[in-house]
Order: structure tokens, then sequence, then C-alpha cells
């Protein structure tokens, strides 16, 4: 009976490591890495989420001084401060940015800003100036993200003041990354702002593609759960709630069936649009200016300017009549 016993756990530990030396095979195939392996080449490494956090802190001391960063940030010696951030700023974002190119390669296995690899000398000076494309727009960045203070202050009675919407409220905070993504990706930076942006959402719960284009005097009240796709154009003073998704209605597929890439399929939001939390705008639809969308609402038809979608009323007598649905 002992040996039948000593047998039985030899059989089981040999089956064991069998089955985890296959699973480790399986695991290490090519075919099974295809499109999930990015290899390591030396100097080339990924970017990195603990800088990129870095970049952000760095960036948001020198949009709003004195909210971040250094809380004793004096008039008298904020040029020497700003200098400082600017510098490391731009060291930082530097590397960073080289890493991306070098991720994003044509085949993940070239430079994504030299695949002859020729001179990486060509590389770093490429990934420098964009660095530096980005700091150039850092004033008007600060000046769109002022627009996007007033208007989260006038539209929240509970705000007390501008500092408190800039220390606390979570749309800054993720506008802050969007803006700066946004800016990155337009310069043609890969990977990096799409990173940003997801930070943002992480810390937030506002999940905003670094592609779409918002306008000025933009503002989420609460924030949370809001989804902005990748194509959607988003006018001037527009204001969401929680939960709204701006979506799209469906994915054209090519000949293979897969989804083609790149083509507009996201709402449109004209100047003066207000959305209530939880509505679902979905498809290339424009929202006319001065739209006023109800909560809860599906909505994958454009408006006219001014229109106003609510939810059915209830009547005692239970007949629904249309102007009971808003226009919907």
């Amino acid at each position: 009976m002992h040996h039948c016993f000593i047998d039985t756990l030899k059989m089981s530990s040999e089956n064991t490591t069998h089955l985890l030396t296959q699973t480790v095979d399986e695991l290490s195939g090519k075919e099974s890495l295809k499109g999930l392996f990015h290899e390591h080449r030396d100097g080339d490494p990924l970017p990195s989420a603990k800088a990129l956090e870095e970049i952000i802190e760095l960036a948001r001391a020198i949009i709003f001084p004195g909210f971040y960063g250094h809380s004793s940030v004096k008039l008298q010696t904020i040029k020497y401060q700003i200098g400082v951030s600017i510098e490391r700023l731009h060291k930082l974002l530097s590397q960073q940015i080289l890493a991306g190119l070098c991720f994003a390669g044509p085949d993940d296995n070239e430079c994504g800003c030299n695949p002859q690899g020729k001179d990486a000398l060509i590389c770093l000076e490429y990934a420098s100036d964009l660095a530096a494309q980005l700091i150039a727009r850092l004033p008007e960045i600060r000046r769109i993200l002022a627009t996007d203070v007033e208007a989260a202050y006038n539209g929240d009675p509970a705000a007390s003041s501008f500092g408190e919407i800039i220390s606390c409220y979570p749309i800054i905070k993720a506008l802050i990354k969007y803006r700066i993504a946004h800016e990155l990706y337009v310069i043609g930076v890969p990977l990096i702002p799409r990173m940003i942006t997801e930070m943002a959402h992480s810390e937030t719960g506002i999940d905003i593609h670094p592609a779409a284009t918002i306008g000025e005097h933009f503002t989420i009240d609460h924030g949370t759960g809001v989804v902005i796709g990748a194509t959607c154009i988003i006018g001037n003073n527009v204001k969401l709630y929680q939960g709204v998704t701006l979506g799209a209605k469906s994915f054209p597929l090519d000949d293979n069936g897969n989804p083609i890439k790149g083509i507009p399929r996201h709402p449109i939001l004209e100047d003066n649009v207000i959305v209530y939390s939880n509505a679902t705008i979905l498809g290339r639809i424009t929202m006319a200016k001065g739209t006023v969308i109800g909560g809860n609402l599906w909505v994958t038809e454009s408006t006219q300017p001014g229109e106003q979608l609510v939810q059915a009323k209830k009547r005692k007598s239970h007949v629904v009549r249309p102007e009971d649905w808003g226009g919907l």
C-alpha cells in the first residue's frame, strides 16, 4: 500500500512537470506571441508610466503654479521655478517620446522615426523637437484650461472659488491630461497620448480619447462614467453630466470582416449643447447648436438648433402622444 502511494505521487509529480513544461512551450511559441510581444532592444525602453506621471505633475505645476507642485511659489521667483520645471519637463518628455517612437515602429521591430536605424541622433533630435513643440503650446493650453475652470465654476452653484475647481474637481484633472495628450497626438507622438488619457481615466473615471477635439469652456459635472470617442468633435460652451456616452453606433467592416479604422464614427456636438446624465449619443450625428439632451436618452439621429429631447411624460389615460417623446 505504501509503495502504491509513492508510485502515485511520483506519477502525479511527473504529470505536473510535463503539464508545466508544455504550458511554457505554448506560451513561448512564436504563433502564440504574434502581435502580443514587444522585443526589447538595448537603448529602446518602453515608455514609463512613472515618468509620464512626473511629466503631468510638472505640466500641472507650470499651468497652475501654487495649486500643483511647490505650494510656496511666489511672484518674485515664479520665472525661475517655471524655468527649472520647463528644463526638467523637456528632458523627461524627450526621453519618453523617444521611447514611444521606438515602440511604435512599422513592424514593432523598427524605430518609428528612423526605420533604417542609420543614426540614433536623428531619433533623439526628433524627439527633442517634438517635446519642445509641446512645451511651446503650454501657454495656449493654459488659456483654454482657464476657460474650462470658468465653465466648471459657473456651472456649479456648490463651487466656492476658482481655486476649489482647480484643486478638487475631477474634470479639471482629466482635462489637464486630455489637453496635453491631444496636443501630443496632433504633433504626431504615438502611444504616449493614449497612455496619458488612460491615466486620467483611472484617476477620475472620465474616458476621453486624445484624438477627440474639444472646444473652449468645456465642463463635465461630477464626471464619473463619461466616455468621449476618438472622432468626437465638441464645440464651445458644451456641458456634459455624469454617465454620458458619446460613442460609435456601428463599425464598418472591410472585405475580410475587420473593422475599418480612422473613419468618423462618433457624434458632433456644436456650441452650447447640454447633455444630461446617462444619455447615450451614438454614431456620426450632429447635436446642433443649443440642443438639450435629457437624462437616460438613447439618441441616434441629428437634432435641429435649440431642440430639446426629453423623456416621455406619463399620462393617466395611458395614451402616448407624439409631443410626449420630445422629438425622438
